[in-house]
């Protein structure tokens, strides 16, 4: 939790649930930029941060890309699949180790090597998750199994393989919309982009 410094004081932290994650109520002051401290109260979850791939074949354009159930997602609008990248929680290890593990788990590839792009807050005035996103090169020699994730975590993930430009297709179509999946797609186009000195696409 951030310590109190010269423009905010904790006041009071109180749990007011915890599962795999933990939700607080925070009181605290905040010196506004007139000087004058006020008074605040906010919930945040805390529910571990996280890493994110997006592998990219070169000869061929493609990327790996997962179909799975979010809950969140189907109470909202009623779908019960959503096409992400692969990702998961660090849980105590570092994110390129852990996001190698989840490539092997999820999209049963196996690979050595990841290229670090960025950390990001998803949802900052609420949720403490910060994200890494990862990209790396990958073939199909790489692949050692079909993936899916672990059944015992309650995981059924379907793998896609699809080119870049059919992903930033979907995005544009409103076929992926989840947010880290989405930033991932139109960040890795643009750099594309900028490689070739291009305004196509790839």
């Amino acid at each position: 939790m951030t310590k109190d410094n010269s423009t905010i004081r904790i006041n009071d932290t109180q749990t007011l649930a915890q599962g795999k994650g933990k939700l607080m109520s925070i009181t605290f002051e905040q010196r506004r930029r007139d000087g004058s401290w006020q008074e605040r109260k906010r919930e945040v979850y805390d529910n571990g941060n996280s890493a994110v791939i997006l592998p990219y074949d070169a000869d061929r354009n493609t990327v790996l890309l997962t179909r799975q159930l979010r809950l969140p997602i189907y109470l909202q609008d009623g779908l019960d699949r959503s096409i992400e990248a692969c990702a998961g929680k660090l849980d105590d290890e570092t994110a390129e180790k852990r996001i190698i593990k989840e490539i092997e788990e999820e999209l049963g590839y196996r690979i050595e090597k990841v290229d670090r792009l960025f950390e990001l807050y998803a949802s900052p005035a609420a949720i403490m998750e910060k994200i890494t996103f990862f990209t790396c090169a990958y073939s199909p020699a790489d692949k050692v199994s079909e993936g899916g994730g672990l059944a015992e975590e309650g995981e059924d993930i379907e793998v896609i393989e699809i080119t870049l430009e059919q992903a930033a297709v979907m995005v544009a179509a409103g076929e992926i919309i989840d947010a880290k999946t989405v930033v991932l797609i139109q960040y890795f186009g643009e750099r594309l982009r900028a490689r070739a000195g291009t305004q196509d696409f790839i």
